[in-house]
This record gives structure tokens, sequence and C-alpha cells, in this order.
């Protein structure tokens, strides 16, 4: 009995050590696993450190690389101003637009001011209009409107041709055919009158191609109270350069309908109200 007690006791305290050694395994196994794996997480959770070279190194090159953008725009002699193109010319004389831009060759493109360049062409007398732009990498271009006569004015013993503002065109000894001889009161150039005569000559314009009628004169001393002279003596009661285009149409139809005589009178005043007498 007391050997089977030491045989149990030796079996109960084997198990009991046995027992208590996967307890311990199971027990301590948690922290021991849990711990190596506390500490791969914890190196895997750290944020990893930025070089401070290489972001100096970055910021480096980017400065660099600005500087060189720069260089090459403002202060190389590879983008810059070697050519000006200049289109729409018909009266004026390119030497005189290119001196009026005022742009030096060898300038920048990039420092090159278009719009300010553009105002000092416009300047010009003959210039209505002037477009400036960048032509890279060595030419400015740049597009002119010129003025367009669109009446005659008499001027001494002579015509003058002049645009819509009365800007002077050029010059004639002989009264031109293909515009209408315009009448204002005071100096031509910027005149409210020239301007009302323009208007009505430009809505008149081609609207009598297919009658015999012609413009021969437009009577703008009062702006309000235009007079159209056609040839054959017939004239037309405008009234002011509102509604141009509505009482070119009119006419036509009236034109059409009741051909030029002498002393017959179309009063398109009223467009609603046309009345030939």
């Amino acid at each position: 009995m007391a050997r089977g007690a030491v045989v149990g006791g030796a079996g109960t305290g084997g198990s009991g050590a046995g027992g208590s050694a996967p307890d311990g395994a199971s027990g301590e196994g948690g922290p021991a696993p849990g711990g190596a794996g506390g500490r791969k997480g914890g190196r895997g959770g750290t944020a990893p450190r930025s070089d401070p070279w290489k972001a100096a190194f970055i910021v480096l090159l980017i400065v660099a690389l600005l500087a060189v953008v720069t260089w090459v725009l403002l202060g190389s002699r590879l983008l810059v101003v070697r050519e000006v193109r200049v289109a729409g010319l018909e009266r004026m004389d390119r030497a005189e637009v290119v001196r009026a831009l005022a742009v030096p060759t060898g300038t920048p493109l990039a420092r090159v001011d278009t719009e300010a360049a553009a105002g000092r062409a416009e300047r010009l007398r003959l210039a209505e209009r002037v477009e400036v732009e960048r032509s890279w990498p060595a030419a400015l271009t740049v597009r002119v409107t010129e003025r367009e006569p669109r009446l005659a004015v008499r001027a001494g013993d002579g015509f003058r041709l002049v645009d819509h503002d009365g800007v002077r065109i050029e010059d004639t000894d002989t009264r031109p055919a293909a515009y209408p001889l315009a009448q204002v009161r005071g100096e031509v150039e910027g005149n409210p009158g020239v301007a009302a005569a323009a208007s009505v000559a430009e809505a008149l314009d081609g609207s009598l191609s297919g009658t015999k009628a012609r413009v021969t004169a437009i009577d703008a001393r009062d702006p309000d109270s235009i007079t159209v002279e056609l040839d054959g003596g017939a004239s037309v009661e405008w009234g002011d350069a509102e509604d141009g285009a509505r009482k070119a149409r009119v006419l036509e139809v009236l034109v059409g309908e009741h051909p030029p005589a002498p002393d017959r009178v179309y009063d398109v005043s009223a467009a609603d109200m046309a009345v030939v007498g």
C-alpha cells in the first residue's frame, strides 16, 4: 500500500507537475507570445523616421530648378525678341508700327508688356485696333486693324476720306464716287455728326443694290434729323441714327415700289409709318 501510495503519489505529483506545466504554458504562454507580439507590434507601429538629408536635397533641387527657369525666361539670351511679325497692313508702314511698339530686339519675351505695346501702337493715326502676343521662342506677333474710309467730306478745294470717327484716311482732288459726301458742323474729327452719318452709310451699304438708287450724300448737321440724298434728285428723311438696319429694309421696299424721281421724298424716320411723297 505504501508502495502504491508512493507510486500514486509520484503519479499524482507527476500529474500535478505535468498539469501545472501545461497550465503554466497556457497561462504563461499568453504573455510570452503576447510579449513577442507586443514587441513586434511596437516596432511595427512606430512611424518611420524621415531622412533630413533627403528632404534638404529635394528642397535644394526645387530651388535650383526655379532658378534655372527664371534665368532662362528673364536673364538668358534664349527666349528674347528676335523678330516682330506684323499682319493686317495696307496703308500703314511696317517700320512705323514696329517703332511705335517700342520693344527693342533682345528684350526677354517674358518681360514684354503686350498690352502697353499695343496701346502705344494704337496711337498711330491709321490704327484702329492693335493686338500683340508672344510667339515663343523668339518673336512678337502684331495684328493691326486699320481705319477704313466711310465718308467723304470737303477739305478746301478737294475732298477727304474719313472713318466713323472723322479721322483722316487720305485726301483726293476729285470727289470719290464710292463714298457718300457727308455734311457736318464743326471739326470733322470726333464730330458726332460724322459718327451718325457713318452709321447711316453702313446701314445702307448694299441695301439698295437691287434698285437703281444710290446714296450720294448724307446731311448730318443735325444728328437727330439726318437727310440722305439719292442720285436723281430723290431724298430720304432718315431721322436719327437709331434702328438703322430696319430703316434700310423699309427704304429698300419703298424704292422698289416707287423708284427714285426728282423731288421724291421717302420718310423712314418712323419705320412703322413710312411715307413716300
